[in-house]
């Protein structure tokens, strides 16, 4: 896959960030990026996605990029977290099972 990344910063990312300090960390699974995002023009051509920021959690899979939010768009089925290092994607829930994407 061959993902470009564009990031948009809002207010409310402190303020739900702030909610949930109490919880140590997220649970992540790692989810199949075909399943998650359409490729309309075809699976190697670019594809554009707009981000909403870094979150504090390094990919379990490469262990080398920050996590990124991707909230769903255009080609975009869900909500997810993804590392541009290895394009991978990932749902997170809290420890107690709860979804963490979700608003």
């Amino acid at each position: 896959m061959n993902f470009q990344l564009s990031e948009k910063h809002t207010q409310h990312e402190s303020a739900s960030r702030r909610q949930h300090e109490h919880v140590d960390c997220l649970v992540l699974s790692e989810l199949n990026p075909l399943v998650v995002v359409d490729h309309l023009d075809g699976e190697h051509a670019p594809l554009t996605l707009l981000t909403f920021g870094s979150v504090r959690e390094v990919c379990p899979k490469c262990q080398q990029g920050k996590l990124k939010l991707v909230l769903r768009q255009t080609s975009v089925r869900m909500a997810h977290l993804f590392c541009a290092e290895c394009e991978s994607c990932f749902d997170a829930r809290y420890a107690d099972g709860a979804p963490a994407l979700t608003i």
